[in-house]
């Protein structure tokens, strides 16, 4: 599609100029007289006058839909139109794509098209899932239902996020805060030593050897380094990116120890909330593991759940794949299996999500308790390293003096 730049008078009386995408001039044209404007001009722009979008927002957060979802249902249900309600949220939601992508939907909802299509084409700003409900909602005529369910969801993704991303605030804060001690030592300390051991007539331990020419490369070639840690984290959101790298990441959070755990807990909270909410709106099961696997974090999990998705086809009750993928805990598979045979599914999923979202709670609590330790043993470590040092010259003089 071209883009047209546009300058006409509003209902108001004010002039106002903009751009906007479509397939000709005349859908242009069309499109403002129908928002009740008087054109002045429309004129295709072209690489040198087209307008230079910098988009300085972040991505929209489950905590912006949950809100947008809030709000959306309150002006439903207090009788404004879907085209107003549209047009409020867009003046009032913070998120900058988030708005842009909620004013694009209200433009295309303008020209007749359904909400569930207009979302559909901002695909890298609303979630698959959010078009899924918002599509059943339309299909059942109780779309606030369906949006309602859906901001529970976001709250609780939210709320499972940020333990999940809490758990890895204090390690990663510690190791930035001993790169820092470990630079100002090698700068700024060991040479203060050095001139005194270059004086000392006795031959230097090994450690303090290391130390010094550890110290003298970080001085006169700290750029290598800085180069090698920049390269070092360009690969690895490279490698992150990949379909290895995906995998490779998807059996370490599964196999290390401390997160391990972590892991699957949260991974049974998503399956469990994802789906409980998605059957609760009517969708059919096959339907609702597909959706719940897009949504999974973990490549391992979510293959798991798509296999599930194949075996279901086949006549296959969810728990039996649930428990041959041997990924989840016994109770997320014991629990469905009762769901399915008591044929309540939905309520048996909300109440494992409950449970698997405590049990993240205190995964998280268990791993912070135990790294805190791990990491001031190794912070000592690193210390009692450059005060060895420091401190071995001027013991082994001592015993040599000790020795005349």
């Amino acid at each position: 599609m071209a883009s047209f730049a546009y300058e006409v008078v509003d209902k108001t009386g004010k002039v106002k100029k903009g751009s906007m995408e479509a397939v000709s001039e005349e859908r242009v044209r069309a499109q403002l007289k129908t928002e009740g404007n008087i054109i002045l001009s429309v004129t295709e722009q072209n690489a040198l006058t087209k307008d230079i979008s910098i988009d300085i927002g972040g991505k929209p957060t489950a905590r912006d839909f949950s809100v947008f979802c809030r709000q959306f249902v309150s002006m439903t249900r207090a009788g404004v139109s879907l085209l107003e309600a549209l047009e409020m949220l867009g003046e009032q939601t913070e998120n900058k794509k988030l708005n842009k992508a909620i004013r694009a939907v209200k433009a295309s909802v303008e020209k007749g098209e359904s909400l569930t299509a207009s979302m559909r084409e901002q695909k890298k700003i609303f979630p698959s899932l959010l078009c899924s409900m918002v599509e059943a909602g339309e299909a059942s005529g109780s779309i606030d239902v369906s949006l309602d369910r859906m901001a529970v969801h976001f709250e609780k993704d939210a709320k499972i996020k940020s333990l999940v991303k809490k758990a890895a605030i204090y390690p990663i804060i510690v190791c930035i805060v001993a790169i820092v001690v470990i630079i100002v030592m090698l700068t700024m300390v060991i040479p203060n030593f050095t001139s005194m051991f270059a004086d000392m007539d006795t031959e230097m331990p090994a450690i303090t050897v290391a130390v010094v020419k550890a110290s003298d490369f970080v001085k006169a070639k700290w750029y290598i380094l800085v180069i090698i840690v920049v390269a070092a984290v360009f690969l690895l959101k490279w490698f992150r990116s990949t379909k290895a790298g995906e995998y490779f990441f998807a059996k370490l959070g599964l196999k290390i120890p401390m997160l391990a755990s972590l892991t699957v807990k949260s991974s049974s909270a998503r399956f469990a909330r994802t789906a409980s909410t998605l059957l609760a709106a009517g969708m059919p099961l096959v339907e609702v593991v597909e959706i719940t696997a897009n949504v999974m974090d973990n490549r391992l999990i979510a293959d798991a759940l798509r296999n599930c998705k194949e075996e279901i086809i086949q006549g296959m009750p969810l728990s039996v794949p649930l428990e041959k993928s041997k990924l989840f805990p016994p109770m997320v598979y014991h629990m469905t299996k009762i769901g399915e045979e008591t044929g309540d599914l939905e309520s048996l999923l909300e109440k494992l999500a409950d449970y698997y979202e405590e049990e993240v709670e205190m995964a998280t609590q268990s791993l912070m308790a135990a790294l805190e330790p791990l990491i001031i043993v190794i912070l000592a470590a690193i210390v009692i390293v450059m005060i060895g040092a420091c401190m071995a010259p001027m013991l082994s003089m001592y015993q040599g003096l000790d020795n005349l």
